[in-house]
């Protein structure tokens, strides 16, 4: 194991994460009501991110998928969430919606394993061996961990017209980063 090379597929996944940047996604999902807990949201993200990073390509080949598509489907899936964070408007509905988790949907995926995160998994393994990305994926996981397990608190620190703000701004920012994967796809 190179550390050299953990440190920078550390930092690689930890800007396509982006969990500073979920935050305020974060904090306004759990202010609706869904229930996101740490634990399994994390191991849903690892075992999405180590599943994709060893059999992505072959799975996505077995159901006759391109990357560019699924890469198109993730960036639809970003763009609504966006729409929510603006315009306040609801778009992912659970039929027990007070109380409703997110943890694995949209949480793990797409927010934290998405098609971003994905997609730079299998552009590191061209370059960096599989234990240097496992180790970068884990060290990523352990810090996505402590900022789930500290939201409510941050939720508390931030005033309301920050916390709007940034959802605000962060809403722009996840539609930007859509359309400009559907832009790259096409």
């Amino acid at each position: 194991m190179n550390v050299t090379s953990v440190i920078s597929v550390s930092l690689i996944l930890f800007t396509v994460i982006d969990i500073i940047g979920t935050l305020p996604i974060i904090i306004d999902m759990k202010k609706k009501g869904t229930v996101i807990d740490a634990l399994p949201a994390t191991t849903a993200a690892a075992i999405i991110m180590i599943s994709f990073l060893f059999f992505g390509p072959a799975f996505l080949g077995f159901l006759g998928i391109e990357i560019g598509s699924f890469a198109m489907a993730g960036s639809l899936i970003l763009f609504l969430i966006g729409l929510e964070m603006i315009l306040g408007i609801r778009f992912f509905r659970d039929k027990h919606e007070d109380g409703a988790s997110g943890s694995i949907v949209p949480l793990a995926f797409p927010l934290l394993a998405g098609v971003g995160t994905l997609t730079t998994l299998l552009s590191l393994k061209i370059e960096h061996n599989s234990y240097n990305i496992i180790a970068g994926i884990l060290i990523n996981l352990f810090i996505i961990y402590i900022i789930l397990n500290s939201t409510d608190w941050l939720g508390k620190k931030l005033p309301p017209a920050a916390l709007n703000t940034l959802r605000k701004v962060f809403g722009i920012i996840l539609i930007a980063i859509a359309i400009q994967m559907v832009r790259d796809n096409l």
